[in-house]
């Protein structure tokens, strides 16, 4: 690049208001192009996270001088989501959204959009990305886990989003998607799979595969050891869809080594319940920064179970870079 470019990034969630992978990807890609001497503009929506939440969230994250974040909310509060979940219009968030979009941006980087709707891939002008980091286009609920039993191969959307105690999107049986979709130049897949499983469900857009990237320098040094005991490890949202649920049992009967379970979420009591205070099995909560790259490196192996269509989570390739990072 031969000069500094100004970036727009727009995810539904940032840290630190978020709950998944996808916000960390956009904290570190927006993070990543800052320091490279870019301008980078980030939009998420806090009255989303609320909605979601139902409070602010006690960590905290910081950003490059580079970026300014703009945390959407307006006076309807949890309104606001909902009626963009079910308009896939932005509506009481169209003002704001506006104004920022008077900037002249070099490119516009789609993420994670569900409750901004489909109408924001119209707005601004620029080169414009769309990074397929979840199914949104194709379902409704997200994650094409159908019923909240099994991976979805034969769609039932209407009845899977009551199972989901979500009101049915009248707008995905308009052409709005579709026309919305228009204003893409290119559709980025962090995996084939997820390339293949958008194709299979009819979404005809100009994809390209680009896999995710971890920061190159590690923040901070090691610690030492995080447990006397060996252990394995699994970091990520307690949902069903994650699959400790088909782990839990094995390290009930296995005591060579422990479990260690990073993370929170609706299943956490299901799961406390079905680990039956086993002092094996150890619930730590929320980790990120410094301790959860120990967990990593100390781990004798991370555990990925997911029993649902997963994009291409982020989890394997920081546990991977851990283990370089030990051997360099």
């Amino acid at each position: 690049m031969d000069r500094p470019l100004h970036f727009c990034m727009i995810n539904t969630f940032y840290p630190p208001y978020s709950f998944g992978g996808d916000a960390i990807f956009v904290h570190r890609l927006s993070n990543e192009l800052a320091k490279r001497g870019h301008k980078v503009d980030v939009i998420h929506c806090i009255d989303s996270y609320r909605l979601g939440a139902r409070h602010d969230p006690v960590t905290r994250y910081d950003d490059h001088p580079n970026v300014t974040v703009h945390g959407i909310r307006s006076r309807f509060g949890f309104l606001s989501p909902l009626a963009t979940q079910q308009t896939g219009y932005p509506l009481f968030k169209s003002d704001r959204l506006l104004e920022i979009f008077k900037k002249r941006f070099d490119v516009i980087h789609y993420h994670n959009i569900s409750l901004f709707g489909p109408k924001i891939l119209q707005y601004g002008e620029g080169i414009k990305l769309y990074s397929l980091l979840e199914y949104w286009l194709v379902c409704p609920t997200h994650p094409l886990f159908r019923f909240n039993r099994a991976p979805c191969t034969q769609p039932h959307c209407f009845a899977c989003s009551l199972v989901y105690k979500r009101p049915p999107q009248w707008w995905r049986y308009s052409s709005l998607l579709e026309n919305s979709v228009k204003h893409i130049d290119t559709f980025i897949a962090p995996s084939r799979f997820t390339e293949n499983i958008h194709r299979r469900f009819g979404l005809k857009i100009p994809i390209i595969h680009l896999p995710y990237f971890v920061p190159s320098i590690r923040a901070t040094k090691p610690s030492g050891k995080t447990s006397e005991k060996p252990y394995f490890l699994f970091v990520g949202r307690l949902e069903k869809l994650k699959g400790l649920q088909t782990v839990i049992p094995i390290f009930q009967h296995y005591e060579k080594a422990e479990l260690l379970i990073a993370g929170t979420g609706d299943y956490e009591p299901r799961l406390k319940k079905l680990a039956g205070g086993n002092d094996r099995i150890r619930f730590l909560g929320y980790v990120s920064g410094a301790r959860l790259e120990d967990l990593y490196r100390n781990a004798v192996a991370v555990i990925v179970p997911s029993i649902c269509f997963d994009v291409y989570p982020l989890v394997p390739i920081e546990a991977l870079f851990e283990d370089l990072q030990e051997a360099v």
